[in-house]
């Protein structure tokens, strides 16, 4: 069974930086896919970013610029790293990681930008 852990989520001032973590234990082989999603306060979760097995992106456009997807295969992680960050990035994060057959999700971490 897969387990997604999520870390580095907290808060922090508008224009801040932070680096949300995920790392996958478990039967790992069968995940291509990586990506993160978030859940802002009253909204639905929504798509952020992805990383595709080949090392491919694909950012939401209220992002792009601002945050950047990476992964390290050698770990079984991916990455989301958050630069200029505004209020309303203010949200749930959540990971996920797929492949043909399967869909797993991290629990969540919680990020709040605010003065």
């Amino acid at each position: 069974q897969v387990q997604l852990v999520e870390s580095g989520g907290g808060a922090v001032q508008p224009g801040g930086s932070l680096r949300v973590s995920c790392a996958a234990s478990g039967g790992i082989f069968s995940i291509r896919d990586m990506g993160w999603y978030r859940q802002r306060p009253g909204k639905q979760r929504e798509f952020v970013a992805t990383v595709s097995g080949v090392g491919s992106t694909n950012y939401a456009d209220s992002v792009k610029g601002r945050f950047t997807i990476s992964r390290d295969n050698a770990k079984n992680t991916v990455y989301l790293q958050m630069n200029s960050l505004k209020a309303e990035d203010t949200g749930v994060y959540y990971c996920k990681m797929w492949g043909a057959l399967v869909d797993y999700w991290g629990q969540g971490t919680q990020v709040t930008v605010s003065s």
